[in-house]
């Protein structure tokens, strides 16, 4: 089953978030036109190496079961390209899609 849920911001933006019942898993994102947030089965890692060339704009939240903990876990791990734009691990989910609008 998926779930799809706009949420927006204190800056009155709105962002998107895709929830995707798997078996055994669930699989939680939000994002905006630049970049996203998701839960621990995000490979930042693999972004930032094998996928460097695409600059991906992202951030990792593990121990997270729903959309809502997602926007304020605090990020474990981000992208390279997330941090130039100023997302750093430990900044809240929400804060972290505000600088990626």
């Amino acid at each position: 089953m998926m779930r799809m849920v706009p949420f927006t911001l204190e800056n009155g933006k709105t962002v998107l978030g895709v929830e995707a019942k798997l078996p055994k898993t669930t699989l939680l994102a939000i994002m905006t036109d630049k970049g996203y947030i998701m839960c621990g089965a995000l490979d930042v890692a693999l972004l930032n190496d094998r996928l460097k060339d695409r600059e991906i704009i992202a951030g990792r939240a593990v121990g997270v079961r729903t959309l809502e903990e997602l926007m304020e876990a605090p990020l474990e791990s981000v992208t390279f390209t997330a941090e130039k734009l100023g997302v750093m691990i430990g900044m809240k989910g929400a804060e972290a899609l505000r600088l990626m609008l």
